[in-house]
Formats: structure tokens, sequence, C-alpha cells
């Protein structure tokens, strides 16, 4: 079964044909959001709004563990995480789809593991390659069959939020070989990799963060438009 867990700009899905909506109460408390269950295009999905329907909860304040837990309960095997991000890559182009091969994890305090407690066993997870390879090559050639360009080779740095981060952090971000910038991507990929469930991160490119000397160049796009491309691709899946 395939899960598109959506943030911003996904929240409401109006080519998803929906047949069920469900509560799933999880070890680590409520989700997000109730999961939707319905068509997507020809694939029968399972949807969960990561920030709530109404746009309510904050990237740190997300109950990550109870997401990726209750999708694994109901029989998700793969899932697709959809986010707007913001560049500091002034090669990537504003408005442009991006599916990160690499990640590093800014954030602290989040919960990020399951195994963790005296009645859970001491597990190290191999996490080299934070995605998977498969299901992103199949996204990429899928796009690729529509002619919709993708950046397919981007390192995403996950942000703890709610706020953006200061000139010297994003020189920093840079130096560390960051391309893009969001607050959602972590622990969801780790939790997921823990519960042996396919992971890959669809994000669109919605503001350029370009440092001049002296001086700072923010870029804006409309999310909804960029979201909307990525939106069409997994329609037609």
């Amino acid at each position: 079964m395939l899960a598109i867990i959506g943030g911003s700009g996904f929240t409401r899905l109006p080519e998803l044909h929906i047949t069920d909506r469900r509560i799933v109460r999880t070890p680590y408390g409520l989700t997000s959001s109730p999961i939707l269950s319905g068509k997507l295009g020809s694939h029968e999905i399972v949807f969960l709004a990561r920030h709530g329907f109404g746009h309510t909860v904050a990237p740190h304040e997300i109950n990550y563990r109870a997401n990726i837990w209750a999708l694994h309960a109901i029989g998700a095997e793969n899932i697709i995480a959809v986010s707007s991000v913001t560049a500091i890559n002034e090669a990537l182009e504003n408005g442009g789809l991006v599916m990160p091969h690499d990640l590093i994890d800014y954030t602290f305090g989040r919960h990020a593991t399951f195994f963790e407690g005296q009645e859970k066993p001491v597990v190290h997870t191999d996490f080299l390659e934070p995605y998977s390879a498969e299901l992103r090559r199949n996204l990429l050639r899928h796009a690729q069959s529509y002619d919709t360009p993708v950046y397919d080779r981007a390192v995403y740095g996950c942000l703890q939020g709610p706020r953006w981060p200061t000139r010297a952090e994003i020189r920093r971000y840079r130096n560390d070989g960051v391309d893009v910038l969001g607050m959602t991507g972590m622990p969801e990929a780790i939790l997921a990799r823990e519960l042996g469930m396919a992971y890959a991160h669809f994000c669109g490119i919605v503001g350029m963060r370009c440092i001049g000397e002296g001086s700072e160049t923010v870029c804006a796009t409309e999310s909804g438009l960029t979201i909307a491309k990525i939106r069409q691709l997994l329609v037609d899946l």
C-alpha cells in the first residue's frame, strides 16, 4: 500500500476519491490528522496531513512516531513525503521540483526512534542511504516520462523550526553541503526505516535565499502552484 504524507499546500486532494476516514490510535498518541483512504489516479492510497487539515501543528510539534506507526499499522509499505522547501543552492531553480538523495538533521528534542526505553532492545539502524533507492528511481522515471524535470541530487537540511535561519546559519548550511532547507523531513525518514518502510521525499522549491555582500535576497514563488506539479504526477502514477 502507498501512503502519502502531505505538508503545506497538500492538505486537500481534490483528485482523491475518499472511501474511508479513520482515526488510528497508537502507543505514541494521536496522529496529526485522521487517515484518509481512497483512490488517487489508478492507485489505492492512504493520505495523512502532516500539519493537520487546518495546518494547526507546527513542525517541531508533529507527533512523527504516531504518524509513521499508524501508517505501518494499517499496512502501508511505501511512503511518499511531500513538502515545500527553501533552496540555498543558487543552481536550483525557484519553483522547481527536487527529490533529495541525502540529508543532514539539525533538529533536536524530537522523538527520533521507536527503540527507546528499558523495555526496548538497543538497535543501531543503518541510515547511510536515508531514502529508498527503488522508490526514488520509480518516481524519477515516472516524472521523466511526463517530461517533468526533477533535481535528483540535493542534500536536504532539516531545521528544528518554527523560525527560519540567520545569515550566519545559512552560510554554515552551505558549508555543510546543504542545498534545500525544510522542517519536517526528520525524523520521518528514520522512523520509516526502523519499521522497514520505503521512504522518498518529493519537494517543491517555494523560495530562494541568496546571500550577497552585506545583503540578502529572498525570492518566493506560489507554493500552491509548485506543489500542484507534484500532485499531478502522483495522480498519474
